[in-house]
């Protein structure tokens, strides 16, 4: 299972990869396995500040739907526009060309909540 050392985790499966007050927020390699061939992804939130935990937005496999989670609270300033067209980069590349969204996070302190690396190990 690849867990890159560079990147913050949830227990739902979302990472962070921490850019000064920006943010980029996608789904772990453990979740696009658990999810399958990723088929549709809606995220209509851009533009707006959500609070940590809240839905950004939903993820479609072929079997099911899921939630996505704000790691941190934050203004979502992008979605990955790749997205639209290849919703399977996110089984593809996970941690790279599958991010979901660019955030401005409101709340950095946040951050100390989140999993480490090791713990989203244990975790899985």
């Amino acid at each position: 299972m690849n867990v890159p050392v560079n990147l913050l985790y949830t227990k739902d499966h979302e990472w962070l990869r921490v850019e000064g007050n920006t943010g980029y927020v996608g789904i772990t390699d453990f979740a696009q396995g658990e999810l399958g061939d990723i088929v549709f992804i809606e995220i209509e939130t851009v533009g707006e500040t959500l609070a940590k935990e809240d839905v950004f937005g939903t993820i479609e496999a072929v079997k099911t739907v899921s939630d996505m989670f704000m790691p941190v609270s934050g203004e979502i300033l992008e979605l990955n526009p790749a997205l639209e067209e290849s919703p399977d980069v996110v089984n593809k590349d996970p941690y790279g060309k599958g991010w979901m969204v660019k955030i401005k996070m409101t709340n950095p302190s946040e951050t100390a909540g989140l999993l480490t690396p090791e713990q989203y190990k244990a975790l899985i």
